[in-house]
């Protein structure tokens, strides 16, 4: 009696229902398993880029609320126990806040559009969404931390706590919110403006010339397969059979001499 070939725990060779290995077939590769495309590589490292962009935009934007902070004007207020006035009621400390955080705002996004062109110079369309996206979150992140770290926005224990007559700072506010948008375009306008004029460029294509170098009529057959017009036949020929034809008949003897 004879042991069996093929092992109990281990598949025949020859069923064809069994799971391919792990390693696929020749190769190492199997249908299920497909290689990765160098298209597919880029794309990741494309994005990859374009999500540390919008986080290092977002995180400047602490650096831009800190200026702010520091270079809006303040609006003055004093109190008579009664309400609260401003001390200056022609002054444009308002305007002036809103004014100086849109400047700052656009001097970010350009030097942040500059940067990512000079350490990113074959940057797409996934570095200028990061840009956009990321100056949007920066201006807010800049906003709610010179709104925080400025006076406080409680007006009325503000002006009980210095007393009568005296004047203070009102908080610092954002009046005109579409300022929260000029990083972002400024930094899109300034980034498609250097990747067009300093970008690398696309090869143009090669035109080759039609019909040759000699320019003429291609000598090959056309369309229909048949041979140029004016052209003779390159072929020999067919010769002409000297058999008569089955309708003629045999040739008829003539008369005898």
């Amino acid at each position: 009696m004879t042991a069996p070939l093929t092992p109990p725990h281990q598949p025949s060779p020859h069923d064809p229902w069994q799971k391919p290995p792990e390693g696929g077939g020749p190769g190492g590769s199997h249908l299920g398993t497909p290689s990765r495309s160098p298209e597919e590589g880029e794309l990741r490292t494309e994005l990859r880029r374009a999500a540390l962009v919008a986080v290092a935009v977002t995180v400047a934007g602490l650096a831009l609320g800190l200026l702010w902070l520091w270079l809006a004007p303040r609006v003055p207020l004093v109190s008579d126990d009664t309400a609260v006035f401003l001390s200056d009621s022609e002054g444009e400390e308002a305007i002036g806040a809103d004014g100086t955080f849109a400047l700052l705002a656009l001097a970010f996004g350009a030097v942040s559009a500059g940067l990512v062109f000079w350490f990113h110079r074959k940057g797409g369309i996934a570095l200028v969404v990061a840009l956009a996206v990321g100056g949007v979150l920066g201006s807010l992140v800049a906003w709610q931390l010179g709104t925080r770290l400025g006076p406080t926005d409680d007006v009325v224990a503000h002006a009980r706590e210095v007393g009568k007559g005296v004047i203070f700072d009102a908080p610092l506010e954002l009046h005109a919110k579409g300022a929260l948008l000029a990083w972002s375009l400024a930094a899109m306008a300034v980034h498609l403006g250097l990747t067009a004029a300093f970008g690398p460029r696309d090869p143009e294509p090669e035109w080759g010339v039609y019909g040759g170098a000699s320019g003429g009529v291609p000598s090959g057959p056309g369309p229909s397969g048949s041979a140029p017009s004016g052209s003779a036949p390159s072929g020999p020929a067919p010769a002409q059979s000297s058999s008569p034809s089955p309708e003629e008949g045999p040739p008829q003897p003539g008369p005898s001499a």
